[in-house]
C-alpha cells in the first residue's frame, strides 16, 4: 500500500502548484455561475422559498432518482449512468483529497487502507465504467439513432468527448500505477487491474511505467481541471441550473394561469420583454437540457406547426445571453430585437393548445405554458394583435357571455322538456349542474347535457341549473390572453354563486372543472367541483345507476388534457367504460402521454391554417386500435373528434361522451 501511495503522491513537492492549478478552474466555474445568476436576477421577483420540505422531496425524486428521466428507457438509463458516474467519481476525489489535505497533515490519520480502500477502489472503478458506458450510449444515440428531438450541435459532441477522455485517462493512470507496483489487493480495482495486465504485455521497466504514470497523471489532472472550468460554459451547465429549477418548481396544478392582480390599475399587461419575466422563468432557460421530450409530445409540433416548446425556451436563452449583459450595464441592444416577433414568432404562440404535455414530461420541471400565455396577454391587451377569428369570439363573450353567436336568453332552452329545476325558483338544491357554453349552445354537446340530466334524475340527485344566470367560465378567454374579459366573466359567476350560496358544482366540461377547481379560488371563491365522470362512477358503485347492457363493440378512450394531465383523472373514466364493455383498447398515446384534440388554449375558436389538423391525427390514432367507438369526457374533445371522423371519412368509428354511453346502457 505504501508503494502505491508513494507513486500516487510523489508530486508532494509541487503540491502548491497543483492547488493553484486546481483553483483556476474553480474560479472560472464560480465566475461563470455568478454571471448566470446575475442574468436570472434581471427577472421580476417570484416567491419560490416556501414549502422547503416539499421542495427537498422534489429534488430527491426528480433530481436524484430522476423519475421523469427514466420514463423513457434508453435516454433515461443513459443519463442515469452518466449522472451517477459523475457524482460518485466527484465524491471519490473529495474523499481522497480530504485524507491527503486534512486528516493526514493535521491529525496524522490515514483511513485509506484495509476494507475501506478496497470498497472505495471497487465502487469508483464500477461507476467510472458505468459513466463511460453512458457516454458511449449518448454518442451512439446522437451519431446513429439521431432522434429528431436532439439538435446534434458540435458543442454537444465536444462536451461528451471531453468527459470521455477525462474518464479514459483516469483509468490509464490507474492501470500504469498498478502495473508499476503490482499489489495483489488492487484486484478490487477490477478495471484498472485488467488494464494493467494489458500494459504488462508491453514489457516496460518499472522506471518507464513510473514515468508514464507521472506524465499521464498530469494529462488527466489538466484535462479534469479544464473540464471543471468548462462545465458552466457548456451543455453541462444544467448540472447546476436543472437542480435549481427542480427545487424552485411551482406547486401549482399543471398549466395554471394566475389572474393579473389589481387589473384596473396595471399599466402594462403580459410580457413583451425579457425583464418582464420572473427570475424563475429566466432560470428555466438555462435549466433546459435540450432533451426534446416537450417537442416529442407537443401536438402542435407533431402536426407540423411552427411551435416547439424546446425552441421557445432555447430562443429565450439565446436572447438572454445576447441582451442580458447589456441590461446589466444599462445599455440597449442595437438593433433592438422584439421578444415577440423577432425572437419568438406570433405563430408559435398561437399554435399552443395549452395541453400541458410539455410541462408533464419535462424532467427538470420547466414551466412553458405560463410563459406562452403571458406573451399572449401582451399581444391581446397591449397590442391588439391576435388571429382575426378571435375578434368574433371576444365579441360574442362580451355581448352574450358565450362564444356562440346565440342570445344568452336561450341558454336553458336545451332543458325545456326535461325535469330540471332552476336555482332562481328553488331554495333547497344541493348541486349546481354548471352546463357550460358547449352544453348549452352546441347541438352535439347538448346531447351530453340531456344524457347527464337523465342519469342524475334516475339516481335521485338533488340538482339544478342557473339557466340565463350562467355565464361562460372564462377559461378560453384567459388562455387566449384576454384576462380582462376572463375576470369579468369569473366575477359575474362568483357573484351568482354567492347569491345562491352554491358550494357543490357538477360539470361536464374539463375546462370548467379545471378553472372552477384550481383558479376560481385565486379569485376568492372555493367550490367542491365534481366532473360528471366522477359522479357517474360513484353512482354506479353505490348501485344508484344500474347498467342493463354492455356495448358490443370495442371502445377506446381519449384523455382530455384538462381532465388528465391537468387534474390526474385517468382511471375513473376507464372504470366506467370497463363496466360498459369487455373490450377497452388503449391508443399508443394515452394517459399522461395522451394526444390533444386541438381545442385547448382557445384553439377551438381559431382556424387551423398551418400543418396537419390535430383532430384528424387523433382520430387516425384511435382508428389504429380497431375500436368502433372513441369515448371522451369533454364536449370540446367530442366536437373535435366528431369533426375529425367526418373530415377523414372514417365509416367504422363513432365518437361519444361517457354520459351518452351510460345513458344508452341504463336499465329500463
Amino acid at each position: 500500500m505504501e508503494i502505491t501511495r508513494e507513486i500516487f503522491w510523489n508530486i508532494g513537492n509541487v503540491r502548491i502548484l497543483i492547488y493553484l492549478l486546481g483553483l483556476i478552474p474553480v474560479v472560472v466555474l464560480a465566475y461563470g455561475l455568478w454571471k448566470r445568476i446575475r442574468l436570472w436576477r434581471i427577472g421580476k421577483n417570484d416567491n419560490r422559498y416556501d414549502r422547503i420540505w416539499e421542495r427537498i422531496k422534489s429534488s430527491l425524486s426528480y433530481g436524484i432518482v430522476q423519475v421523469r428521466t427514466l420514463e423513457k428507457t434508453y435516454p433515461g438509463i443513459m443519463h442515469l449512468l452518466i449522472f451517477w458516474g459523475f457524482v460518485i467519481l466527484f465524491l471519490g476525489t473529495l474523499i481522497i483529497a480530504f485524507q491527503e489535505d486534512v486528516t493526514l497533515p493535521f491529525f496524522n490519520f490515514n483511513f485509506f487502507h484495509g476494507g475501506f480502500y478496497l470498497s472505495y477502489s471497487f465502487i469508483l472503478d464500477l461507476f467510472g465504467l458505468l459513466a463511460i458506458i453512458g457516454i458511449l450510449f449518448a454518442l451512439y444515440r446522437r451519431i446513429f439513432l439521431r432522434p429528431e428531438s436532439l439538435d446534434n450541435k458540435s458543442e454537444d459532441f465536444f462536451a461528451l468527448y471531453w468527459f470521455l477522455v477525462v474518464l479514459v485517462t483516469g483509468y490509464i493512470v490507474e492501470g500504469l500505477r498498478i502495473a508499476a507496483t503490482k499489489p495483489d489487493f488492487e484486484r478490487w480495482s477490477f478495471a484498472g487491474w485488467q488494464l494493467s495486465s494489458w500494459i504488462s504485455l508491453l514489457n516496460l521497466s518499472t522506471d518507464s511505467l513510473k514515468t508514464l504514470h507521472h506524465i499521464n497523471w498530469w494529462i488527466h489532472a489538466l484535462l479534469s481541471f479544464g473540464f471543471i472550468g468548462y462545465l458552466v460554459y457548456s451543455k453541462f451547465l444544467h448540472i447546476f441550473s436543472s437542480p435549481l429549477s427542480i427545487y424552485f418548481r411551482t406547486f401549482d396544478p399543471v398549466g395554471m394561469v394566475k389572474p393579473i392582480p389589481d387589473l384596473e390599475n396595471q399599466e402594462t399587461f403580459g410580457v413583451s420583454k425579457l425583464e418582464e419575466f420572473t427570475w424563475k422563468d429566466l432560470l428555466d432557460t438555462d435549466a433546459c437540457t435540450k432533451c426534446g421530450r416537450c417537442q416529442d409530445n407537443c401536438p402542435a409540433w407533431q402536426s407540423s406547426k411552427p411551435l416547439s416548446p424546446k425552441k421557445v425556451i432555447l430562443d429565450m436563452k439565446n436572447h438572454l445571453v445576447e441582451k442580458g449583459g447589456l441590461l446589466l450595464q444599462k445599455k440597449q441592444l442595437s438593433p433592438e430585437k422584439n421578444l415577440i416577433g423577432d425572437v419568438i414568432l406570433e405563430d408559435e404562440l398561437w399554435a399552443c393548445t395549452t395541453c400541458g404535455a410539455c410541462m408533464r414530461v419535462c424532467p427538470v420541471l420547466i414551466e412553458h405554458i405560463p410563459k406562452i400565455v403571458e406573451m399572449r396577454r401582451n399581444l391581446v391587451l397591449m397590442q391588439s394583435r391576435f388571429p382575426s377569428e378571435v375578434s368574433l369570439f371576444f365579441k360574442n363573450l362580451e355581448n352574450n357571455y358565450n362564444p356562440w353567436a346565440i342570445g344568452f336568453a336561450t341558454r336553458a332552452d336545451w332543458a325545456k322538456d326535461l325535469n330540471v329545476r332552476l336555482f332562481s325558483e328553488n331554495k333547497d338544491i344541493e348541486y349546481l349542474y354548471y352546463v357550460g357554453c358547449a352544453g348549452s349552445f352546441d347541438e352535439r354537446a347538448k346531447k351530453i347535457s340531456r344524457a347527464l340530466v337523465n342519469i342524475l334524475n334516475q339516481a335521485g340527485i338533488n340538482f339544478g341549473i342557473l339557466g340565463t344566470e350562467e355565464f361562460c367560465c372564462g377559461d378560453h378567454a384567459r388562455r387566449i390572453g384576454n384576462e380582462y374579459l376572463a375576470q369579468i366573466l369569473i366575477q359575474q359567476n362568483i357573484e351568482t354563486f354567492k347569491k345562491y350560496n352554491i358550494k357543490k358544482v357538477i360539470v361536464s366540461c374539463p375546462h370548467g372543472y379545471n378553472i372552477f377547481k384550481n383558479e376560481y379560488p385565486l379569485s376568492g371563491y372555493n367550490l367542491e367541483v365534481i366532473h360528471h365522470s366522477e359522479l357517474i362512477y360513484d353512482l354506479i358503485k353505490k348501485g344508484k345507476v344500474s347498467l342493463g347492457r354492455t356495448l358490443d363493440t370495442p371502445v377506446t378512450y381519449h384523455d382530455s388534457c384538462y381532465l388528465g394531465r391537468y387534474n390526474e383523472m385517468y382511471e375513473t373514466p376507464r372504470r366506467i367504460l370497463k363496466a360498459l364493455c369487455s373490450d377497452l383498447k388503449e391508443m399508443e398515446r394515452s394517459r399522461y402521454q395522451g394526444f390533444c384534440c386541438g381545442a385547448g388554449g382557445g384553439r377551438m375558436w381559431m382556424e387551423e391554417k398551418l400543418g396537419v389538423r390535430i383532430n384528424q391525427m387523433r382520430v387516425e390514432q384511435a382508428q389504429k386500435t380497431g375500436a368502433g367507438i372513441i369515448a371522451t369526457a369533454c364536449p370540446y374533445c367530442l366536437t373535435m373528434l366528431s369533426d375529425g371522423i367526418k373530415e377523414k371519412e372514417i365509416k367504422d368509428l363513432q365518437a361519444y361522451d361517457l354520459a351518452e354511453l351510460v345513458e344508452l346502457s341504463l336499465s329500463k
